[in-house]
């Protein structure tokens, strides 16, 4: 197995334990409001608290990665979110521990995304970058698939509490894995990596008399190309990504993706106790195949992606428009499961055109980092993080008040459904519209992707 898969697997892992953290307060929801006595809109705070500097820490960290080695800022990240769950297996710790405890999680994992893509990404050249993204993003679905049974399990036998801790320690495990086997790609902005790595790609001088005479040897285009992307001090004002029509439609488009699978992982699991009337069994099993689903459709999109990218077929359309298209399907379907009571069509609908929605924050990482000069890609995909992480924040807290405000709490569910499809729909709309990376890459100044072939990566021994 190559080193670069290898990365990309112990990074899927990183990442389905990052979603699990997340999906362990809506699947313990129920029983956590009826031990604390809360309200709907007070257990919307609790999920909002995730995310108070979920946004900041991502921006802040993701910046770091022009002097600090992803590798390590990884390493950190893990063992923080994983001592921050803890607290909860303590008998007393009551709704401020777990106020606290949520806003410290949501301050490690917030850059964890970023940072991880950004790891990946110097392990793949721009061409080859489709599918190991997608593979990461899987890791949120499969963490949700994972999380949901076995945590539902753990809930019924251990208590809520235990489904804590069991997540901690898993981050807990992953940190020695990492420790082990992590390492820095060789496509990795020279900032990032070790001296030794650099003098490693070095040619070592001879004495004259002791140099044989060799054949020049040609490099593949895209060794070029990569070399120089990575070894270059060059950079353009970030002002001119961020206000470009590329970054702002992923953002908005990425922000109404994660909105949705926000919205998911809080209320489902309620939502489908509460008017749907199946039991913590029934609800924690949907909510983990809605998540397959999300995996199979971020797993199929970078397989094509990257058979059209290896065969250098043509794009019948570009990456935002094609996105953009799904996205606003996936508003139309959830605006349909919302509305009908209908089980034969309510649970199609979660299972199949919804998940489309989770497209969107595949292109949108992927376009984000090629209108990004590599130095900066760090800094671009954590202002990424910034703004779709606001979904995160928002939907938690604006679902909770609307249901508890709400005549019924099938009418208020209702409402915020309809909410999310129109959020989903405009974003689709405008992504559709304008969401060119190409274009706005080669309006910056950046070197188009070499063609062909495909990336030699060290493998490991």
């Amino acid at each position: 197995m190559s080193r670069a898969w290898r990365t990309t697997w112990l990074l899927l892992a990183f990442m389905l334990v990052n979603f699990a953290d997340k999906a362990v307060l809506g699947l313990a929801g129920p029983e956590i409001r009826a031990d604390f006595g809360i309200t709907r809109q007070e257990f919307g705070t609790a999920q909002s608290a995730f995310f108070a500097l979920f946004s900041l820490a991502a921006l802040g960290v993701s910046a770091l990665t022009r002097r600090v080695r992803t590798t390590t800022l990884l390493l950190v990240l893990a063992l923080l979110w994983s001592v921050a769950q803890l607290p909860m297996l303590w008998g007393a710790a009551g709704f401020g521990t777990l106020l606290a405890t949520r806003v410290l999680l949501g301050a490690a994992e917030g850059p964890a995304a970023p940072v991880a893509m950004h790891h990946v990404h110097g392990w793949f050249p721009q061409r080859e970058r489709a599918l190991p993204t997608a593979v990461l993003l899987v890791g949120a679905a499969a963490g949700v698939a994972v999380a949901a049974p076995v945590l539902t399990w753990v809930i019924t036998h251990w208590g809520w509490r235990w489904s804590f801790g069991a997540v901690g320690l898993a981050g807990l495990l992953w940190a020695v894995c990492w420790r082990l086997w992590g390492a820095d790609g060789p496509l990795a902005p020279a900032v990032a990596r070790k001296p030794y790595e650099d003098a490693e790609r070095a040619p070592v001088a001879k004495k004259p008399s002791e140099a044989p005479e060799q054949t020049p040897v040609t490099k593949q285009p895209y060794e070029a190309a990569e070399q120089t992307s990575t070894t270059t001090t060059s950079t353009v004002p970030l002002r001119a990504v961020l206000l470009s029509g590329t970054f702002l439609t992923a953002a908005f488009g990425s922000f109404a993706a994660y909105w949705s699978m926000s919205t998911m992982l809080t209320w489902a699991p309620d939502y489908l106790e509460s008017v749907v009337g199946w039991d913590l069994h029934q609800a924690g099993t949907m909510v983990g195949l809605g998540a397959l689903a999300n995996g199979a459709v971020l797993l199929g999109h970078g397989l094509i992606a990257q058979r059209s990218a290896r065969k250098d077929t043509p794009r019948r359309l570009p990456p935002g428009a094609g996105a953009g298209l799904l996205v606003t399907v996936a508003g139309c379907a959830t605006a349909v499961y919302g509305t009908t009571g209908t089980l034969a069509v309510k649970v199609p609908m979660m299972l199949g055109p919804m998940a489309l929605a989770m497209v969107m924050l595949t292109v949108a990482s992927t376009a984000c980092a090629r209108i990004a000069p590599p130095p900066q890609r760090g800094v671009v995909l954590g202002a990424l993080t910034f703004v779709y992480a606001l979904g995160g924040i928002l939907s938690p807290l604006v679902l909770g008040g609307m249901v508890d405000r709400a005549r019924t709490v099938s009418a208020g569910y209702e409402e915020g459904w309809l909410l999310t499809a129109g959020l989903l729909v405009t974003a689709g709309v405008l992504a559709a519209l304008f969401c060119r990376p190409e274009t706005t890459a080669r309006r910056l100044g950046l070197p188009e992707p070499a063609a062909g072939s495909t990336p030699q990566v060290p493998v490991a021994h």
